[in-house]
């Protein structure tokens, strides 16, 4: 286990370090004005996925082709047909959170290809969501009242890596 002095002053701490670096891509943005709450259930809906799968899926999601599923952060959320494919009810197409992750996804790729990895092997292995510091600003109401119009940034990793090849069975 690593503490935080054991890191160069430059080198961004992840939340996660892969299990074999050599064939590993990490990507990060940090602050993002995107709602935590839609980035953090479009990351959901594509953990696990191949990247190259994940893009599709994203630009899908841009153009309201497929459904984000909200699971978590589902109040108010209303009921949606698409829906039924992904076995849950509530739905929704952020497409902020979407360009967001795909601009992610697109360095993925460019650090896979300086790294000399395949593409089409790798897998969002590790993706996570975590709440940056409020955005605060104001808004002006009525009788000379002020209230608070806060916006809640989000903070996002990826780290992607090749599939292990599978061995048949003997």
């Amino acid at each position: 286990v690593r503490n935080s002095r054991d890191r160069s002053p430059g080198m961004a701490r992840y939340a996660a370090t892969p299990a074999n670096p050599d064939t590993s891509v990490k990507a990060r943005v940090e602050s993002a004005r995107c709602s935590f709450k839609n980035t953090r259930e479009t990351a959901v809906a594509i953990r696990g996925m191949k990247v190259t799968k994940a893009v599709a899926y994203l630009n899908d999601v841009v153009e309201k082709k497929q459904i984000v599923p909200f699971n978590r952060f589902k109040r108010g959320v209303g009921r949606k047909a698409q829906c039924k494919n992904m076995r849950c009810s509530n739905g929704r197409w952020p497409v902020k959170s979407a360009e967001l992750i795909l601009g992610l996804l697109e360095n993925i790729k460019a650090n896979a290809t300086v790294k000399g990895l395949d593409i089409d092997s790798l897998v969002v292995s590790h993706i996570v969501v975590n709440n940056a510091a409020e955005m605060r600003r104001r808004t002006y109401r009525a009788h000379g009242r002020v209230t608070a119009y806060s916006s809640n940034p989000s903070h996002v990793e990826i780290i992607a890596s090749q599939d292990a090849p599978t061995i048949p069975a003997a």
